[in-house]
């Protein structure tokens, strides 16, 4: 299985950014913990500020058997983000580590949720892991289905 953990602008400083809001670990913390608990999940890792470098990624692994995407700003501004979601064909799940539904109001909306598979906010990043895990029950899911 091939997993895309695309991470959008001011992720890279995590651990450093607001720590009461998300908290001590690291972009690499999490590589290293995704990579120990799903040691058969092949992954690809990538942050960018950039909207167009997303997009560009998007692109490239939109024939991966899944992606977990926090979008981080750009959840809440970016159509270019959300047809991008919406022309290819990996699931995407749509993670935050805060619960955006209880920070600032023009946090409330995602512009990508609706093109995306599901979303998960809140959990800091135990998000990763249980979007990664409903990546592994979509495909499993679609597998049995086409057995029958």
């Amino acid at each position: 299985m091939r997993v895309l953990i695309l991470n959008g602008p001011n992720l890279n400083l995590l651990g450093t950014r607001e720590p009461d809001t998300y908290g001590t670990a690291t972009l690499a913390d999490l590589e290293h913990d995704l990579r120990a608990y799903f040691p058969n999940i092949q992954f690809r890792f990538e942050q960018s500020n950039h909207e167009g470098r997303l997009i560009d990624v998007l692109h490239e692994e939109r024939g991966a058997d899944g992606i977990v995407f926090n979008a981080a700003a750009y959840t809440h501004t970016s159509i270019a983000l959300r047809d991008a979601i919406a022309a290819i064909e990996a699931p995407v799940i749509e993670v935050h580590l805060s619960n955006v539904h209880a920070r600032e109001s023009f946090r409330h909306h995602s512009m990508i949720a609706p093109v995306c598979q599901g979303v998960i906010a809140g959990l800091g990043m135990t998000g990763y892991r249980l979007a990664t895990e409903a990546l592994q029950a979509l495909q499993q899911s679609e597998q049995g289905g086409n057995q029958s």
